[in-house]
């Protein structure tokens, strides 16, 4: 049974529920009259009516007009059903107070709102249009906080002009307000006559939401502007994925899948997106004939046509030339003045004063790295690539030649500081990176190092490994230091990877766990692992466990106990700071979303006087674990870097995180930059280390059951692992050494 009604009308007064991905919502409304509510039993029925439906990103105090029908649910009773949300603005002083206190305008709060409603009643909204500087009257506002609610007043407006022309192509307000923040008053006329250019400008915005907008402006389905933005759309997505390229031969169907479209129509459009200059192609060929010189056998040779990104294309190029540039070059900083004999004199001393005597592998590597331009040295954890590196830094500093200590992120820059005693930056910082103008240090403008030393180099993605190389001058020394058989970088690429099988860099390789290291279960078991072996445990371990249980549920439970209470009580470690939950997956019962949900309410739930804010169907508050997840140049922070909430100000519409120590703060609009970071996933947690890792393993995982992955998540951490889990879980990531390949050409340019 349903009734019809044309309207609702009211003030929101709470947000049960909100998705996101779809603006599905259940909300409590207050309504403007108590007729509006459904005639049931012989009386009106409770004074606050439920509405769902898929509606704009509401917050409390709004007025909002609803259309749709009144349902009566079996489980929830009256229910109003919205097919249509216009905002308003409220029209009593009560709810004109709410409105101005909600945080809908920054500079005024709840204290705020009510001295500037109680001096201007009913026609405060009026005189905030027209006569804003009125506001000076009201006691506690100064002209510098009437300037600030002028500017935000303003925006609310162009912002709500523009709500109304998105609102029917289900834009959800929080990209609305994104889109007013990037064009400003232009916001209608670039969406109108350029949708496809919103993917590209505002985050958050996907070629499905603009192509829908562009769809209901009345472009064609195959119009060739709809086409060349499907293709790159889908070489964005591709290279999301780690792909360097994509050869045409998988891009054709991928696109017109998306786009729905034959696969010619993809074919016809991509030689003018290769004459704007959006991309370009390049025929590669994998393996080499067979047979004599005379005559070869052609068919051990595969040849496909890559596609590329123009930004792609050429990084791939630059790091070929400036490494291939970097082995050639005759003069050498590192080498200039060094006297054989001498330098092995200096060598023996050190060994002498640490009382620590290189295996030979070790010894070769501190060589290698002095003897060539470019040197890769990787291995396992328990091998000994630290002791190795500061052998080697003693031996540059005895040698007097000077050297800079890189790595990819903000924290693993901080553990190699740690480990080598030695100042260290990130690449980021080492190359002066200057939001508006880029990286300072390059071809023109060069480090000025003898040997420059970069950590965790399977991390490092082409396009920053290309401005790396570029900022490194033809007679310095290279040192790439890392675990290959770690997951590749977050960005596109393979690059540590693809510089080993070019075989153009020397290359050093240590096997050898050393004694002490090898007591450890963690070393251990990574290396059974990495060998395609299960992890062991015995009843005297101390930092190795496996928590066995077969459903999801009970296993989600169960890991939040162990993060909770099982892990602080037995071992004494903090369970936000010290503890991090590594995911292979975000979905499902064992996954980063829902793991962070439940350990947000069991380690930071909510309370009195704790301030939080409700934003993309994610409520941040103060004391969240919180991860960035994109680079901001402007506020120095990356994507990786993890901090906790210190601060909400709901007046200024402002967040602080601490992130190493370091305030940041984001405006309520850029909190999407920011995931919870109870549980991330094992790609986000490369470079960094922690003391605990709790790393979820079942067969809802399958797809991302990868012994690499594993091997990366269990190598995090420095005192104890614990899996959640199935054994059988385990056993599938163990067996699976298939990993996923990248398309990269950079081996092949490298021995072209």
């Amino acid at each position: 049974m349903s009734i019809e009604t044309k309207q609702l009308r009211g003030s929101v007064e709470r947000i049960t529920f909100y998705n996101a991905d779809n603006g599905y919502s259940v909300v409590r409304i207050k309504p403007d009259s108590r007729r509006m509510l459904p005639y049931a039993h012989g009386k009106f029925g409770d004074q606050l009516a439920t509405v769902v439906g898929n509606l704009p990103e509401l917050q409390p105090g709004e007025f909002v007009t609803l259309d749709g029908q009144w349902v009566n649910n079996k489980r929830h009773g009256w229910q109003f059903t919205a097919e249509r949300c216009q905002q308003e603005r409220p029209a009593t002083t009560e709810g004109i107070k709410r409105y101005l206190g909600s945080g809908m305008v920054r500079g005024i709060g709840p204290k705020m709102a009510e001295r500037i409603v109680t001096m201007f009643g009913e026609a405060t909204l009026d005189v905030i249009d027209a006569q804003p500087d009125e506001l000076n009257s009201v006691i506690g506002i100064g002209p510098k906080r009437v300037g600030q609610i002028k500017k935000a007043w303003h925006e609310q407006r162009a912002i709500r002009e523009v709500m109304i022309f998105l609102q029917s192509h289900n834009v959800s307000t929080t990209l609305a307000v994104k889109i007013y923040k990037q064009y400003g008053d232009d916001a209608v006329q670039v969406v109108t006559e350029t949708p496809y250019k919103l993917v590209a400008d505002v985050r958050g915005i996907g070629f499905k939401t603009a192509d829908k907008i562009a769809r209901d402006l009345g472009l064609a389905h195959d119009d060739p502007q709809r086409i060349e933005a499907g293709v790159a759309y889908t070489l964005n997505k591709m290279a999301q994925e780690g792909h360097v390229y994509v050869p045409q031969e998988e891009l054709e169907p991928a696109s017109a899948e998306i786009l729905t479209v034959p696969e010619q129509a993809v074919a016809d459009v991509i030689d003018g997106l290769e004459t704007s200059d959006l991309i370009k192609r390049e025929t590669i060929t994998y393996g080499s004939p067979d047979g004599t010189e005379s005559q070869p056998r052609l068919t051990a040779v595969r040849e496909e046509r890559a596609v590329y990104l123009t930004p792609f294309y050429y990084s791939e190029i630059g790091v070929t030339n400036r490494v291939k540039n970097l082995v050639d070059y005759r003069t050498s900083r590192v080498k200039a003045s060094i006297n054989k004999s001498g330098m092995t004199a200096q060598f023996s001393e050190i060994e002498r004063r640490s009382g620590i005597k290189l295996a030979q592998e070790q010894r070769a590597a501190v060589f290698t790295a002095i003897d060539n331009k470019v040197t890769i040295l990787t291995g396992g954890p328990g091998t000994g690539k630290t002791t190795t590196l500061r052998t080697l830094l003693d031996l540059l500093d005895r040698l007097g030649k000077n050297y800079v200590l890189a790595s990819p992120t903000g924290r693993a820059a901080k553990r190699l500081m740690e480990a080598t005693d030695r100042q260290a930056k990130t690449v980021h910082r080492l190359l002066e990176f200057q939001p508006g103008s880029g990286f300072q240090k390059n071809e023109h403008n060069p480090i000025d190092a003898d040997m420059v030393i970069v950590d965790e180099a399977s991390m490092l993605d082409l396009m920053l490994a290309n401005n790396l190389f570029k900022a490194i001058g033809p007679d310095s020394h290279v040192l790439l230091v890392g675990d290959v058989d770690q997951l590749p970088s977050v960005g596109a690429g393979d690059v540590l990877r693809d510089l080993i099988a070019s075989e153009v860099p020397a290359l050093v390789r240590l096997a050898v766990v050393f004694r002490q290291a090898a007591t450890s279960l963690i070393i251990q078991n990574a290396h059974r692992i990495n060998e395609g072996k299960m992890p062991i445990t015995r009843e005297d371990a101390a930092d190795f466990f496996i928590f066995v249980k077969d459903e999801p549920a009970a296993a989600s439970q169960l890991l939040v106990d162990v993060v909770k209470q099982r892990i602080p009580l037995k071992f004494g470690f903090d369970a936000v700071d010290d503890i991090q939950v590594l995911c292979p997956m975000y979905n499902g019962q064992m996954g980063v979303t829902n793991l962070n949900l439940k350990l947000q309410a069991a380690l930071n739930p909510p309370g009195r006087g704790k301030l939080e804010k409700r934003v993309g169907g994610r409520t941040y508050r103060v004391g969240d674990k919180v991860m960035q997840v994109v680079n901001n140049y402007d506020k120095r922070v990356f994507n990786g870097d993890i901090g906790r909430i210190v601060a909400l100000d709901a007046v200024n519409q402002n967040v602080t995180v601490t992130v190493d120590g370091m305030p940041v703060v984001y405006d309520f609009l850029e909190l999407d930059e920011l995931i919870h970071a109870y549980a991330i996933s094992v790609h986000k947690s490369q470079g960094s280390e922690y003391p605990v890792v709790v790393i979820p393993m079942t067969t809802q995982h399958y797809m991302m059951l990868q012994r690499n992955l594993l091997y990366t998540a269990v190598t995090r951490a420095k005192k104890l692992v614990i899996l959640v889990g199935t054994r059988k879980a385990i056993n599938i990531a163990v067996r699976n050494n298939k990993t996923s390949n990248r398309h990269t050409a950079l081996d092949w340019r490298l021995n072209k």
